[in-house]
């Protein structure tokens, strides 16, 4: 039976057909495009402020740096497109799968603060270059950028080759600017190229460094890669996966090594004009802008700076919306209006820039910049944890997991990216405890911290102790399987509790393993959306409706082998709800798939199994 899964992005899921091409050319050219639409996240405007900061105060003595951090987002961003493309899976729908619903809505509030953080770094980059160009003021600037929803509505409905080549001009815009700029700044190469040697000058360039590595990878373009990557057609054969892998890695290399070289130029723009003229304070883009024409004597300079700013913001902008979309269906399985998931997004980034800007003025413009690059921070480790774990797993990825090799690499990366963030986490929650001598405030403060430190280590053990779990039944699970062939079936009606995940494949093939000639199936799948929990059976939302429909699915797959099933909805509490449609139907067997918990996690997340064996009064066999 072929599992039914949500789509990720599914109005272009699989809609571009590399093997439609006419010429081999075309073939590959067709799987280039996803890797362009990650990198305007590496040259965000939230990278600018790190990127111009370190080139003033330290000439080109940074530039390793930039590339050591580029190597290690080519190596995250490749596992992110093999995860796509080997599991179907983008990150989200990944997680939602592993971890518990406590954990996985913690990761899910995680990400949507990362992505308005990220949304609002790039809100402000546009405001700021409108502001700059044509005078604008920030606050209608970042007002503005609320047409950016129905730009990016429009132009995925154009198809998504048109919304890729949007993305690469943009980002051929901000590259031609830099090399007009590098070109009237007139860097001296030999210097640059030293620039490539390690070498840290002081305990300011060290903080520097960390600032620069913490704003290379962004979380939000882990989830974005893994779903992008599914909207090429790739036969599940395993040469046209390896095939798709090389291709991906291909178009990841080019892609972000074009991010580096935007923010190398940054940098060396800052060193050739700030640095070697003396001006070594220069950190915020609207400094930047002001000194790039009086320094090089030409207005060229500083209108190219502002362009390059603006193509920056509105490339970011539009992927920053995509990976909202991603996130929010992968991890809650809703599907929403496309206009109104696009304003939420837009909205939760606004929203707080427009406040901050009638209360505070234009004054607090680097400080909101500052503090949405400490919320990208805090939440990178919850998305590279699991995506290296996820990746790791040979029983789900099977002769295309990563290597030893890669894994080590992997994992170096991600404790350097970790370690980097958290001590940028902890210096800004020290300044936030000695700003304030509210005992309850401070209490807030401790309290958050210790809840993400106990959530990263959930997100780092929880698939360990499962995939364990798993590798210990497995010879109890053959010796189930054996015993089944063997034995007669005498159930006449066999409850099956689905979820919609790997799960039912298991419960399934037990259930016809167990069935006799006239075997009744009862389908159950309990509706988790919030009104289903409000309003029971009476709720009708998106997710009600798609569920009853994926439902009626596994019907037909009963239906097409002559058994007689029945699909039944529940609503409100998973338990409860399952032994009452037993009860109704007369079931003499459940069959459920094993969740994985134990121990702690049984009294953390809830254990369906055991509290509904103690509701009901037949035989339950858990499919592991």
């Amino acid at each position: 039976m072929e599992q039914i899964h949500d789509r990720s992005l599914s109005d272009v899921h699989e809609t571009v057909n590399p093997a439609a091409a006419k010429t081999p050319w075309r073939r590959i050219a067709a799987f280039f495009g996803p890797a362009y639409l990650v990198s305007v996240g590496y040259m965000d405007p939230g990278n600018w402020a790190t990127d111009i900061a370190g080139g003033s105060q330290f000439g080109y003595k940074l530039i390793w740096v930039l590339l050591m951090s580029n190597i290690m987002a080519l190596l995250l961003q490749s596992i992110s497109a093999r995860l796509g493309i080997v599991r179907g899976r983008d990150l989200a729908q990944c997680n939602r799968e592993t971890y518990p619903r406590a954990v996985n809505f913690s990761l899910y509030v995680l990400a949507e603060i990362a992505i308005a953080a990220c949304d609002l770094a790039e809100v402000l980059g546009v405001a700021i270059g409108l502001n700059l160009l044509l005078g604008i003021p920030l606050l209608w600037g970042v007002l503005i950028t609320l047409l950016d929803t129905i730009l990016l509505l429009y132009l995925q409905r154009l198809g998504m080759r048109k919304l890729e080549a949007f993305i690469i001009t943009l980002v051929a815009i901000i590259g031609l600017c830099f090399i007009t700029e590098i070109f009237l700044s007139k860097p001296n190469m030999g210097d640059v190229v030293t620039g490539l040697v390690p070498s840290l000058p002081n305990h300011a360039a060290l903080y520097i460094a960390i600032g620069i590595i913490g704003a290379t990878v962004m979380p939000h373009n882990l989830y974005l890669h893994s779903a992008l990557v599914q909207t090429r057609k790739v036969s599940r054969d395993d040469a046209s996966i390896k095939r798709a892998l090389k291709l991906n890695t291909i178009d990841s290399a080019i892609a972000l090594n074009m991010a580096f070289f935007v923010n190398a130029a940054i940098l060396v723009l800052a060193g050739a004009v700030f640095y070697t003229s003396g001006h070594f304070g220069v950190a915020s883009l609207q400094d930047a802008y002001k000194l790039l024409t009086p320094l090089l004597g030409n207005k060229w300079a500083s209108h190219l700076f502002a362009i390059a700013l603006i193509a920056a913001g509105q490339s970011s902008t539009v992927t920053g919306t995509l990976a909202g979309q991603i996130i929010m269906e992968g991890y809650l399985r809703i599907r929403i209006n496309p206009i109104a998931r696009r304003l939420i997004t837009r909205l939760l980034a606004i929203v707080p820039a427009v406040i901050t800007l009638l209360v505070a003025g234009d004054a607090m413009v680097d400080e909101m910049l500052v503090f949405s690059q400490v919320l990208l921070s805090m939440q990178l480790a919850f998305a590279v944890i699991p995506l290296i774990l996820f990746v790791s797993d040979r029983h789900k990825m099977g002769s295309f997991a990563i290597g030893n090799v890669t894994k080590a690499a992997a994992w170096l990366i991600a404790a350097v990216i970790v370690v980097l963030n958290l001590k940028l986490v902890m210096e800004t929650v020290t300044q936030w405890m000695a700003a304030t001598n509210s005992l309850l405030v401070q209490s807030l403060i401790l309290l958050g911290v210790v809840g993400l430190i106990v959530l990263l280590l959930i997100t780092f053990f929880f698939p360990i102790v499962r995939a364990r779990r798993h590798a210990d039944s497995h010879i109890h699970e053959n010796i189930q399987v054996a015993s089944l062939h063997t034995e007669a079936a005498p159930f006449k009606c066999i409850a099956l509790a689905l979820d919609y995940s790997d799960k039912d494949r298991k419960v399934i093939q037990y259930a016809l393993q167990m069935a006799g000639e006239e075997v009744h199936f009862v389908l159950i799948h309990i509706v988790e959306s919030v009104s289903a929990r409000m309003m029971g059976n009476e709720a009708q939302d998106q997710e009600a409706l798609r569920d009853q429909e994926q439902l009626d699915k596994y019907v037909q797959f009963f239906a097409g082998r002559n058994y007689k099933a029945t699909g039944v909805l529940g609503y409100k509490k998973r338990s409860s709800e399952i032994a009452r449609i037993i009860k109704e139907q007369g079931c003499d067997l459940l069959i459920i798939g094993s969740h994985g918990h134990k121990a702690i996690g049984d009294w953390l997340f809830g254990e369906t199994i055991n509290t509904v064996r103690h509701m009901i009064h037949i035989p339950v066999f858990i499919a592991k």
